[in-house]
Formats: structure tokens, sequence, C-alpha cells
């Protein structure tokens, strides 16, 4: 989803939307004053949007923060974004699909901070990416299906807690900021959308000791959540690694904290490592 923000004396421009992108403007302020409320930018702050659009965010942020990274798919955006911004700061537009930026590259030693209104279609895949280069992201501000943040964010035992909430709050604090309803975008989308800050965890406090086989293990517990992880993980972990991790065989991947899931999945590696 790409914002945009055009209504009277607003900042922005208007034009139609892109079915194919996925593409639905943001047009309603306060939610907009919202988003950047929560990011409250400061000075040193190294800020990239992805998904400018319009400019429904971007220009608010210029005028609290007189620079800029942006990264825009669509090239009949690129131009008036540049023109729209120019009166108000420096900005760098990157137009490139996001998922062919190297975010480490990117901040150059000097950590981001990353803020978007992400197309609905690609949301997870932009996640996963951003989770590769946490070491060099200091925060995240995204909007999102309002599903896919409860997702995100959810509990073990809830309903919708799967891979997405483990692989993300595995390596960082995920917290849901607040609802934003159809009727704030134009078009307005079929499902509420949600605003969600994601901070990444210090490294050495992760604890995962091969990123890898994590992956693996709660991708194969969550493929087949109705069945208990002995059978679900029957290719994955033996009952002695069970055993050795202090986690139950019999129960449902559902009922596992990411704790659990990373201590399982450390398992080989500590049984390997060299005895003091």
């Amino acid at each position: 989803m790409t914002s945009s923000y055009s209504s009277s004396g607003a900042p922005g421009f208007s034009g139609p939307a892109k079915k194919q992108l996925g593409q639905h403007f943001l047009a309603d302020r306060s939610y907009i004053d919202k988003i950047v409320l929560a990011v409250s930018p400061k000075d040193g702050d190294r800020l990239v949007e992805i998904g400018p659009g319009q400019g429904a965010i971007t220009l608010p942020l210029l005028r609290r923060h007189p620079k800029l990274t942006v990264i825009e798919f669509d090239r009949d955006l690129v131009g008036p974004l540049a023109a729209a911004a120019e009166p108000l700061g420096e900005m760098t537009i990157i137009h490139r699909d996001v998922l062919q930026v190297d975010f480490t590259e990117l901040a150059a030693g000097s950590p981001i901070r990353l803020v978007g209104n992400l197309p609905y279609n690609i949301s997870s895949p932009i996640l996963f990416h951003a989770l590769d280069h946490a070491a060099m992201i200091t925060d995240m501000h995204f909007m999102l299906q309002k599903e896919v943040v409860d997702r995100m964010a959810a509990d073990p035992g809830s309903k919708v807690y799967g891979r997405l909430s483990v692989m993300l709050q595995a390596f960082c604090k995920v917290t849901s900021l607040f609802v934003v309803p159809p009727g704030a975008f134009r078009p307005p989308p079929k499902v509420d959308s949600a605003v969600v800050r994601l901070v990444p965890r210090d490294p050495a406090t992760v604890g995962i000791l091969d990123r890898k086989r994590f992956a693996h293990v709660v991708k194969a517990a969550f493929g087949q959540r109705r069945k208990t992880l002995r059978n679900a993980l029957q290719n994955v972990c033996t009952p002695e690694q069970f055993e050795a991790a202090g986690v139950r065989s019999d129960a449902r991947a559902e009922q596992l904290d990411v704790a659990q899931f990373i201590a399982l999945a450390n398992v080989p590696y500590e049984a390997d490592a060299p005895q003091g």
C-alpha cells in the first residue's frame, strides 16, 4: 500500500491509484499526524521511507526532519514527489523494488530508521527482508493490514499466533500502535489497517545459534499446526532434542513461546559445544 495525502491545503499531490501495485493513498490528516508523532524524528536520525507514494507521510516528515531517503517503485510518482519535496528539505529517491535494496549497504555503518505504508501484497516479504538487516536498523514504523499486525504482535495461545509472530518477536519487540479505518484512504481498501512499531533486539541477546535452522523449525511446526510437535517436526527434531530443550513433544506449535522455539532449534548446536 502506498501513501498519499491530497485534500485541500494538505501536503501531497493527486493521481489515480494503481490497482496492480496495491495502492491505496492515505487521505486523512489526523492519521498522518499520528504516524509522524509515533515516529517522532530527532536530530541525527537517518530516516528511510518505503513507498512514499504521493507524499502523505513524506512531506510532513520533511517538515519535522529536513533530510530523508525514500524508496519508490512506481516511476510515475518519482518526479512529482521530488518536486513537492524540493522546498521542504533534502530528499534522496531510490527508484527500485524495496526487496532489491540492501539496507545494510544503505546504512553504511550508521543505523537507519524505517517508515512505510507497505503494499499489502508483499508486506511479509518486506518484513523478512528488513529482519535480514536488523543489526543496522534502529526501529521500524509500518502501516499494514490490521490482520497482519494482529499476527505480528500475537501472544502464544492466540488463534492468530503463528510463524510470523515467532519470527518477528524473536528478533524485535513488536508493538501494535493504532488502527486506521478504510475511510482514511483513497480508494478505501476492504480491510482495516494498523500501525506497528518494531524495535530490533540487541543481536547479543537474541540467542539464536543458527538462523536457518530456527526458521526451518518454526516453519515446519506451524506448517501442520493441528498436529502435535512430535508429528509436525518428526523429520526435524528427535525425541532426545525435545527432552533436552525442555519442550513437550505432545504440545502444538501455538502453545510454545518464542524462547521455547529458540531452545528447540539450538539443541543440536549446544550438544556439539565444547564442555568446560
